[in-house]
């Protein structure tokens, strides 16, 4: 039996979350006081223009440094080569900034930023504090800044053995019109639960390329996808007409690892495997798992997995970035309301 979802805010009548105002409250505008999207991706929004949001958790708890700084600066610049603009989102001293400095990713990067999903922001941001946001909490700004796309290693998903332990990206998800460029869902985590949860929420996987769910590191086993996209054309004509015709849930866009930059599937699994055992061992519990895992499997894997982990989010931002450009030819959709 799978899973228990329940979303992450109360539904109303119309389907809408509760929190969900009708429009994002920044597009073509200035910012607000807790929400501050910068000059050049406000100016890309006004104009229409294609612009990818990226994570920063990568930065403070995803990757050990210098690579943590270097492959936020080089998501980046995949983004700009696509000809869309990079938003990468955090917490800096208690504002939500949609678009950031090379210098406030270097600070994201020195070690001080906490880490901030959706039930963090409101104490984050009363505190005047600084953090790296989830996908989830990414999710969230891009959607109040009106961003279609975002860019992203892994989602978060249902943990192996734990039916009530679910990341708040799946339910952000549900709730959420933001399409996620990912790896599939971490490979720590049970993945047919967490594809059966996706399912549940009404949250379609895209598969660009492939037919099976990616697994982070690999490029996948049998988890089948919701349907196969050859194109980012294709894939941005998929979004148009999920979010034209009502649909309010955001997308999953399942994009595999570079075949050249898979790393060993054995060797993965069984890094998984003494990971696990070692978190259990440790105590390890709630938020603190997914980072204890990736060292673990990234010391197991004698830095297999990073390498692999630099070049899938890369490739994502890229694949992002062309999806964005395709999809802001297409007629306008209306932000927040569709």
């Amino acid at each position: 039996m799978g899973p228990s979802i329940l979303p992450a805010y109360p539904l109303r009548p119309d389907g809408r979350a509760a929190f969900y105002t009708g429009h994002t409250g920044t597009v073509g505008k200035k910012s607000t006081e807790r929400l501050r999207v910068s000059d050049e991706v406000s100016a890309a929004l006004a104009d229409g223009r294609a612009v990818v949001a990226l994570e920063s958790t990568i930065v403070s708890h995803g990757l050990p440094s210098p690579q943590n700084v270097e492959t936020a600066l080089a998501c980046a610049a995949e983004v700009r080569a696509a000809g869309a603009v990079p938003a990468t989102v955090a917490l800096i001293d208690g504002s939500l900034r949609v678009g950031l400095s090379v210098d406030e990713i270097e600070r994201l990067g020195s070690g001080e930023a906490e880490k901030a999903s959706l039930r963090d922001l409101g104490y984050l941001l009363a505190e005047g504090r600084t953090g790296s946001t989830t996908v989830a909490a990414t999710l969230f700004a891009a959607h109040r800044a009106g961003i279609r796309l975002f860019a992203t290693g892994g989602i978060g998903g249902v943990h192996r053995g734990e039916d009530r332990d679910i990341s708040a990206d799946l339910t952000a998800l549900a709730t959420l019109p933001v399409a996620v460029v990912c790896a599939g869902a971490k490979a720590v985590l049970d993945l047919p639960r967490t594809i059966e949860a996706l399912e549940t929420l009404g949250v379609p996987v895209v598969g660009q390329g492939t037919d099976v769910m990616p697994e982070f590191w690999t490029r996948g086993g049998d988890l089948p996808v919701s349907v196969r996209s050859d194109h980012p054309d294709t894939t941005a004509g998929i979004l148009h007409a999920h979010w034209g015709c009502g649909l309010l849930s955001g997308v999953v866009v399942a994009n595999p690892i570079p075949v050249a930059d898979e790393a060993d599937p054995q060797a993965i699994a069984e890094a998984i495997v003494g990971g696990l055992a070692a978190a259990d061992g440790a105590g390890v519990r709630g938020r603190d798992v997914t980072p204890f895992l990736l060292a673990h499997i990234g010391e197991t894997t004698h830095g297999a997995s990073l390498e692999a982990n630099v070049a899938l989010v890369k490739h994502n931002a890229a694949v992002a970035a062309e999806i964005a450009t395709a999809l802001a030819a297409l007629p306008a959709l209306d932000v927040g309301r569709n």
